[in-house]
């Protein structure tokens, strides 16, 4: 049984040379859980689709209602990473604005997200899941049997990271909104102006023939 005082929430994402081992190492991970080896609060198979959204194939865990990991921190990455906008924030550049998934991204960011992001590959199955371990030991030994290449990092850093990035599509939703009212408003104003053009135009032919007579 997990040592609670020894324990750390890790995010892990794993990808494999063999997209159906992605579906074994899901069920193993099950396993390590059901043995008290390590904790899931949540776990899910996905697939990227060349579009870059991630489609949940298989999910297991603690923490949400149901078994489902929509509302873990789980589903929150997936829903970041999966999001219109592909936004990180990470490290001390700020924030990130472009693809997630371009093998040729030299960004060396620190970005909790952006590692756990280039794992689960356009056109490739991988693993997801929000764990609680003493070491790395049990997983890692697990995942490497089938292939597998884990990336770990820190729930806290995820967390954080995924707050700071569902701050920064707010943020840009609504700067896309003001910039469209003020189009809007700009488009409206020329209209407006176009017209009161046209119309001195008018009076001024209406005039000229009066003011000859």
């Amino acid at each position: 049984m997990l040592d609670d005082a020894l324990t750390r929430e890790n995010v892990i994402a794993v990808s494999f040379s063999n997209n159906a081992n992605a579906y074994e190492a899901f069920s193993r991970l099950k396993e390590l859980d059901a043995k008290g080896d390590v904790r899931v609060q949540g776990a899910a198979v996905v697939m990227r689709g060349d579009d870059g959204n991630i489609v949940t194939k298989d999910e297991f865990g603690h923490e949400a209602v149901e078994g489902t990991v929509t509302g873990g921190l789980v589903g929150l990455v997936i829903g970041v990473l999966g999001g219109p906008l592909g936004i990180l924030v990470g490290g001390a550049t700020g924030l990130l604005v472009g693809s997630l998934f371009d093998d040729d991204d030299t960004d060396e960011t620190d970005s909790a997200l952006a590692e756990i992001s280039k794992a689960i590959r356009v056109g490739q199955t991988g693993l997801l899941a929000d764990v609680s371990e003493e070491t790395p030991v049990a997983i890692d030994a697990v995942m490497a049997n089938l292939g597998g290449t884990v990336v770990r990092r820190s729930a806290g850093d995820v967390q954080d990271e995924v707050a700071a990035a569902e701050e920064a599509q707010r943020e840009a939703k609504k700067k896309a909104r003001e910039q469209l009212r003020d189009a809007r408003h700009k488009k409206q104003k020329q209209e407006i102006d176009a017209k009161l053009t046209d119309l001195r135009a008018k009076l001024s032919r209406q005039k000229k023939p009066a003011e000859t007579s």
